[in-house]
């Protein structure tokens, strides 16, 4: 599993994308209101946004690798890292698994969920492999107190109350993501919808308040990179 999962560390920025083809895949719906799908879809997209930010806000950790390979110059168990081991990972997942359930498809919605979960779980173990040899006992307490996927909440009010939330460093590290996840959304769902139904998106409230959001959310990011590049704002 470590083999996997060092595998998927590598080539994840490759392999990822390609599971956007599931959406394609002719499938039984997973619900019989597209709605549904679109309400849940969104409800567990802002769930790991939300997880996401407030990781980041907090205390931000440098995990990106090294040479396509698993690295980290330290061990960080403050902020949400001190209730989860993962935070950034469990968002991730629950993005994801909020974009294949608003596609609606039970094709993309099962074997989209199962390939993350692996390869989430597969990255993770590799990651625990090298953080264990690097750092030892330190890590093996760590380990201990804290879990991996699951959240404890003891102290989490203190936590939040505790730490100087960066919103600079938020925006500055977070943009593209963000708008990936976000967008991703209302385009799956207008690419759903042309399959269901009949009028052209000028006539659809429907398409058109997702045209709407996709713009917004599109002059959000060219707000943010601008702000980025132009140096207003640093992390």
């Amino acid at each position: 599993m470590i083999s996997l999962g060092n595998f998927f560390f590598k080539y994840r920025n490759g392999l990822f994308p390609l599971a956007i083809a599931l959406l394609f895949i002719p499938s039984p719906s997973l619900f019989s209101d597209w709605r549904i799908a679109a309400a849940v879809g969104i409800g567990l997209v802002l769930l790991g946004q939300v997880i996401r930010a407030v990781t980041v806000g907090l205390v931000y950790i440098v995990r990106g690798g090294r040479g396509g390979r698993v690295y980290a110059d330290d061990l960080v168990t403050e902020g949400m890292f001190s209730h989860c081991r993962n935070p950034l990972y469990v968002g991730n997942f629950l993005g994801i698994l909020g974009a294949v359930v608003s596609s609606n498809s039970l094709v993309a919605a099962v074997f989209g969920g199962v390939f993350f979960l692996v390869a989430y779980i597969a990255i993770t173990l590799a990651e625990e492999n090298f953080l264990r040899g690097k750092f030892g006992d330190a890590y093996d307490t760590y380990c201990a107190n804290v879990p991996r996927f699951t959240f404890k909440t003891k102290g989490l009010g203190t936590t939040l109350g505790a730490s100087r939330f960066n919103w600079q460093r938020l925006i500055v590290k977070e943009y593209g993501t963000m708008f990936v996840s976000l967008s991703g959304v209302p385009l799956i769902l207008l690419f759903t919808r042309h399959q269901i139904s009949s009028l052209p998106w000028w006539e659809d409230g429907w398409d058109i308040g997702l045209l709407i959001a996709i713009t917004i959310l599109t002059g959000a990011y060219c707000l943010a990179r601008w702000l980025k590049k132009s140096g207003k704002i640093t992390e």
